[in-house]
């Protein structure tokens, strides 16, 4: 829940930049354009200057305004009920050609004004362009043209002017509109269809619609004017008035002005503009997203999160585009997708975090006791430990080096040489134990003792560890040859190395032992005392294992062993019947009473 806390903070603070909305923006583009409603019929049909009509009409731009006068002419016998100029008449030209302009001028004619923000260092002023007086006093009416873009350079927003020209336009044609106040018109366009959805003509073809377009085809129409020119320099300054709108993301062709105005003004006429989400609305929504990846983070397997966090974000646009399709509103998604996401790749960092600390810990505390594959299977599967302590049946097993006593004290002014030497002999013997799934429960000394079937289940215990023993004895006399040279004179001989082994197998407590400072992993119960007093009965025995009764009958095999016959232990009302492991060599046996 903190993780989730710091992500709503950190997209609470991101969500402040440009960029942030420029993602969302995206969304939107993509989701406005999927499945759009469409109005019955388009409300307006645009009459393009485009490179055709540059091509008929055979001059270069500006044209003579009297040809405007009769495009003017012409549409009004056609039957149009208003017309747009989506051009700036701001400045006076020929006078014969402004006269014709002026006297086709009406009531029903909308002349585009221009807003301009001029920025310099001394501040910034609101520039507006308006058409020549006369035409207004003719009756006709100006219509700001200017076109929102967001930060991306996408129009997406219905302009505020409370005479912009598709508002004009709608008041000119006496449209009655679906908004019963400006207030309640969406802030955003719901675009239609990419560039060329509306029905358009050239503009040649429109000065004589009876040669070219079919009969009664203004009729009672709206009608635009304005460039459609995807390439073509001959409008001079203006540009070529070609905008981003957001089916460019898909189409890569840009959108005429004139065609967003015809847009907007079905947007107004149709009350389909798209409202933005409330404030409240998007916290909740951001909430919304934090907790759903707290859940999406629940499940172990990663697949199932990767499938959960997918499965919500596909449901956040799924519900950002019911609510754009029907309910006319913006609800973005980008806030709880990403909030989805880096929640559960937040929580899934920490996990991973912690799993890796759990794996050193498992691996530092049971290197020192198991082979590297058992610690390998423990990390891998941390649910085969369990700590604190069970009851469970082991094979224990004690190895005392013969006559260390009398070595120690031949050395003791070279201590160094001496653990050396000790280290030596005990590594070879840990190795070996540890090859044969043995742990080791800890150093006494010259003494090892180890134990099998804790902290991983070896249901062949008994008989591993009589394994490990042989192996141990059968490699006593390479580490007598490698610390030879080594061993301290004893009554004028070189001392030699023998080993005794005590096996014995029974219920023992198992499990990490000791206090919170510091603890081991090691064994209690009697089974263990049996196993060190029967290492200590090598000598006695003239043998160099001596092997318990419940290890023999836990191993399942008699023919690895042979009986001794019984020996009397300290602590113990009966006597006990002990092995050894059959078929030893002689020297082996020797070699156990060498320096006892």
């Amino acid at each position: 829940m903190a993780i989730a806390a710091i992500v709503v903070v950190l997209i609470a603070l991101v969500r402040t930049f440009p960029i942030w909305h420029d993602i969302s923006n995206r969304g939107f583009d993509l989701l406005s354009t999927y499945q759009q409603p469409i109005p019955e019929a388009p409300g307006v049909i645009l009459v393009a200057i485009d490179e055709p009509s540059f091509s008929e009409i055979g001059l270069q731009w500006p044209w003579p305004r009297e040809i405007h006068a009769r495009l003017i002419a012409s549409l009004r016998n056609s039957g149009a009920r208003a017309i747009g100029f989506d051009i700036v008449f701001a400045e006076e030209s020929d006078a014969a050609n402004d006269a014709a302009l002026i006297a086709a001028a009406g009531p029903d004619i909308v002349f585009a004004a221009d807003e301009t923000l001029s920025e310099t260092a001394h501040g910034d002023t609101l520039i507006r362009t308006e058409p020549l007086p006369a035409l207004l006093d003719a009756g006709a009416a100006s219509g700001v043209i200017s076109i929102a873009l967001d930060s991306d350079g996408v129009a997406r927003r219905i302009p505020r002017y409370p005479d912009a020209f598709a508002r004009q336009l709608l008041r000119v044609a006496g449209q009655e509109t679906n908004d019963a106040a400006d207030g309640e018109l969406g802030d955003r366009i719901q675009f239609f269809g990419p560039e060329g959805s509306y029905p358009r003509v050239s503009y040649y073809q429109a000065l004589d619609p009876d040669r070219f377009l079919p009969p009664e085809f203004f009729r009672n129409a709206v009608v635009i004017v304005g460039y459609n020119l995807q390439a073509s320099p001959e409008v001079g300054d203006t540009g070529i008035d070609t905008f981003e709108s957001p089916y460019t993301l898909q189409t890569r062709r840009l959108m005429p002005g004139p065609e967003i105005h015809a847009t907007i003004y079905d947007n107004i006429l149709n009350g389909m503009a798209i409202a933005e989400e409330p404030r409240w609305l998007g916290w909740l929504t951001l909430f919304i997203g934090a907790v759903a990846g707290l859940a999406a983070s629940l499940p172990q397997t990663l697949r199932y999160k990767v499938a959960l966090a997918a499965g919500t974000i596909g449901i956040a646009i799924l519900a950002a585009w019911l609510a754009l399709r029907f309910g006319r509103v913006w609800v973005s998604p980008t806030d709880p997708a990403m909030a989805v996401a880096l929640t559960v790749t937040a929580i899934g960092a920490f996990d991973f975090a912690v799993e890796q600390r759990r794996r050193r810990e498992v691996q530092g505390a049971f290197s020192q006791y198991l082979s590297p594959a058992m610690v390998d299977r423990l990390v891998d599967n941390p649910d085969l430990l369990k700590l604190g302590g069970e009851r469970k049946p082991l094979t224990i097993l004690f190895a005392d080096i013969r006559g260390f006593t009398s070595i120690s004290e031949a050395m003791k002014d070279d201590p160094e040489s001496l653990v050396l030497l000790i280290n030596d002999i005990l590594t070879p013997l840990t190795e070996t134990i540890l090859e044969h799934g043995g742990t080791i429960d800890k150093y006494i000394g010259d003494c090892i003792m180890a134990f099998w079937n804790a902290p991983l289940d070896d249901p062949d215990h008994a008989r591993n560890a009589i394994a490990a023993a042989r192996a141990m004895i059968d490699k006593m006399p390479t580490i007598r040859e490698e610390v030879a040279d080594r061993m301290p004179l004893l009554q004028g001989k070189r001392a030699q190395i023998a080993i005794g082994i005590g096996l014995n197998t029974g219920d023992c407590v198992v499990g990490n032992m000791g206090s919170k400072a510091r603890f081991d992993y090691s064994v209690l119960g009697d089974p263990v005392n049996t196993a060190s007093r029967l290492e200590a009965q090598c000598k006695a025995l003239g043998v160099p294992v001596v092997i318990g009764e419940s290890t023999v009958a836990a191993a399942s095999s008699a023919s690895d062993v042979s009986e001794i016959g019984e020996v009397q232990l300290k602590g113990r009302a009966w006597p006990v019947r002990v092995f050894t492991l059959a078929a030893m060599h002689e020297e082996n046996a020797e070699r156990v009473s060498l320096d006892v």
